[in-house]
């Protein structure tokens, strides 16, 4: 007699969940005439059937069970079989939120992944080149600055681009690029290559090896 939970992915949304629990019917009970339900107290509790679940065998092959859970954190707290089950499928740490918290992960391991060398050196040269730009505008800006009067300076560069904060701004991240693809692949060079000691210990245990074997 399996049990089986059912949530309606499109009219559940925040705050609401439309879920439903539901047990198979021993054919030999409706035969009988039994009850088939273990208890009937939480009759009350259950929803009501539309006309569309009767028609497809609604009290006649499966009946419903009443359904307690909790959204979010935590595990489920039901009636009869339904308990473990709900529990099962609610108590999962985090909902769809720890789902989309999960999605596109960082992992340690990212950033000793080396980038392609091309399109590193495209970057840097585009920054290079928008760098000389801004050193030219900044030039310019530099010399009006000795031509202007004060009252002309205080409206002549509102709204513009800040040609010096923008080379500032540049410059550091220039530098804070190169310095980690350095150290980037310097980490990687050591991780991957056997240093000098290594080899000479390799071929310190060989030389003695042979040693021992011509001995």
């Amino acid at each position: 007699r399996a049990v089986a939970v059912v949530i309606d992915p499109i009219q559940s949304v925040k705050g609401k969940v439309v879920i439903d629990a539901f047990r198979l019917i021993n054919p030999q009970t409706l035969m009988l005439g039994q009850e088939p339900r273990q208890t009937t107290s939480n009759v009350g509790h259950l929803n009501k059937p539309s006309i569309q679940a009767l028609i497809h065998g609604l009290n006649r092959h499966y009946y419903s069970i009443a359904v307690g859970y909790l959204k979010g954190r935590g595990g489920g707290s039901g009636n009869g079989a339904s308990s473990a089950v709900a529990g099962a499928s609610n108590g999962q740490m985090g909902g769809e939120e720890a789902m989309l918290m999960n999605l596109h992960k960082s992992v340690w391991t990212e950033a000793l992944e080396m980038p392609d060398f091309k399109a590193e050196d495209d970057r840097t040269l585009e920054k290079l080149n928008k760098l000389v730009s801004l050193a030219e505008g900044y030039e310019k800006r530099v010399k009006e600055e000795t031509e202007l009067t004060k009252d002309q300076l205080r409206t002549r560069y509102v709204g513009k681009v800040d040609p010096k904060k923008h080379i500032e701004t540049l410059g550091q991240d220039l530098l804070e690029d190169n310095i980690v693809s350095v150290s980037r692949q310097m980490i990687d060079k050591e991780a991957s290559v056997p240093s000098a000691c290594r080899i000479e210990a390799v071929d310190d245990d060989a030389d003695g090896m042979a040693v021992d074997q011509t001995a």
